[in-house]
This record gives structure tokens, C-alpha cells and sequence, in this order.
């Protein structure tokens, strides 16, 4: 597995892309346990974001009935098409953060870190049944990050309102060629049962981590403008500011619940529109 990729980075004197995060993991028990922790059955089609060599795709090729395969570098593309004949595999050039996703199961990807935030809210938008990625790892902490603690955020908010997520595996810079800067780690996410996820407003949440470390009405106050209050009627409505759900906790301290009970609240109150189901 690892000869084969560095054959075909000298055979096509191929430099990675930095500007697309290219960073070809080379352990080849790291793809297996990977490839294992995705469950595929040849009943299930698979996406994959950053094929890079197709060391990954190979094995996703091997189990699953059919294998997406997103790639943004042209080089990449043509290099796979020349070397493989994947008849289960339909490689889509293309951004993937753009590009409409095909219909999938499962996703397993060793992700470019710069489009990790984007890719994985795209995600949640979409129905599957288990998803297994590499991140960079300080991005996988905040994941799994727990309300109060250091590394929640929104992120870790938007994420486990609809999803269970977990950390499985932390790898090391030398698992990569070209070596990265950062160490990374293996995340497993599985969406939760519908009647226990939550919906959330997109804007009102980012309105309270605007100001993680703040109360929940001081942090309404200070990101008022992002709820389409202006100044003059911001001094009108403070009082219902103050009296929102957990108006004197930290932002940081809110889970999904309690940040859909203010929603629901300042829905009521005609601050923000109707709460999302």
C-alpha cells in the first residue's frame, strides 16, 4: 500500500498541493481500521472527499456496492483514472464543498483540514448512517467538546444537536507524506434517532458564540445586530433580553436543549422567527 503510493508520486513526479491540504496518509493500519470502523456491506455506497491516490478508495472499492469519489485537483483525477479500473467507482471532479453530493450511506475520508469546518455542516444537512474522517486534531477536540468545557464552541454545538460523535483514534504527524504541522485524530459520527435531533437557528447561534465566555444576555446584547435589532430598539427590549432562559449561565455552558429553549423564547417574544423543528 505505502509502495504503491510513493511509485506513483515518483512515477508522476506528483508535488503536493499545499493549497489543498494534500497530505497522503501512508499507514496502511491506520486506512484498515478505518475501513473496518465504517461497517460497509456491499449493499452500501460510500463518499469519500480527497481520494489523493486512492490508497483509501482501493479498500472502500473492495466492500461497498458503490464508492463517490470527490477530488478538486485535476492531476489527481487523471492519475486515478489511468491507474485503476474501479468498476464500482465514479470519481467526481470538483469542490467539494461546492459541488452537489450524490445520494450516500456511509463516508469515509481523510479530509483537507482547510475545508473541515465546511464539509462537515454539509454533513449534517444530509442523511447517511455513519461517517468515519480524519481531522486535524485540535478541530476533532472541539467536536467532542462537552458544554463548559475549554474547547467548546459552536461547532460542538451545532454538531451534537443532531449527531453522537466520538473520538476514536489520535495520529501522529509522521502517519502523512508530506508531514503535516499538526497532529490529527479519527472521529466516528452517527446521526442521532430524528425524534432526538434539534434543529437550531444558524444566526442566533452564532450570535451567542460571538461572545462564548459571556452571559447569555450580555452576549444577546452585544450580537443584537446579528437578530436584526438596531441600536434604538435594542434599549426597548432589553428587559426581555434579561429575563431569556439562562440569561446569567456562559454561553460556553449551553447545550443544544438550552440554547432551542431561548430560541423558542425569543420566538415568542417576535425577537427572531419561528423556531426550526
Amino acid at each position: 500500500m505505502r509502495d504503491k503510493l510513493f511509485s506513483l508520486i515518483y512515477k508522476y513526479n506528483l508535488r503536493p498541493n499545499r493549497d489543498l491540504g494534500q497530505n497522503f496518509l501512508i499507514v496502511p493500519d491506520i486506512i484498515e481500521r478505518n475501513v473496518e470502523r465504517a461497517e460497509i456491506s456491499e449493499k452500501d455506497t460510500v463518499l469519500e472527499i480527497g481520494p489523493g491516490l486512492g490508497v483509501l478508495t482501493k479498500e472502500l472499492a473492495e466492500r461497498a456496492g458503490k464508492v463517490y469519489a470527490i477530488e478538486k485537483d485535476r492531476r489527481i483525477i487523471e492519475i486515478l483514472r489511468k491507474e485503476y479500473d474501479w468498476p464500482n467507482v465514479e470519481l467526481i471532479e470538483g469542490d467539494a464543498v461546492k459541488v452537489e453530493w450524490p445520494d450516500f450511506d456511509r463516508m469515509v475520508s481523510n479530509l483537507p483540514y482547510q475545508i473541515s469546518s465546511p464539509v462537515t455542516f454539509k454533513l449534517l444537512r444530509h442523511d447517511f448512517e455513519r461517517a468515519v474522517l480524519i481531522y486535524q486534531l485540535e478541530f476533532a477536540e472541539r467536536m467532542v467538546a462537552k458544554p463548559g468545557d475549554k474547547n467548546y464552541s459552536r461547532l460542538s454545538l451545532m454538531v451534537q444537536a443532531k449527531v453522537n460523535v466520538e473520538l476514536v483514534e489520535r495520529i501522529g504527524k509522521g502517519a502523512f507524506w508530506p508531514r503535516p504541522k499538526v497532529d490529527s485524530a479519527v472521529v466516528v459520527i452517527e446521526p442521532k434517532p430524528k425524534d432526538e435531533r434539534i434543529e437550531l437557528d444558524e444566526n442566533l447561534v452564532r450570535a451567542l458564540f460571538q461572545h462564548r465566555r459571556s452571559t447569555v444576555a450580555s452576549a444577546l446584547k452585544k450580537s443584537a445586530h446579528m437578530l436584526g435589532i438596531d441600536k434604538r430598539k435594542l434599549k426597548a427590549m432589553k428587559d426581555v433580553l434579561n429575563s431569556v432562559p439562562h440569561a446569567e449561565r456562559r454561553v460556553f455552558q449551553l447545550s443544544p436543549g438550552d440554547v432551542k429553549e431561548i430560541e423558542t423564547y425569543l420566538a415568542k417574544e417576535g425577537i427572531i422567527g419561528a423556531p426550526s423543528r
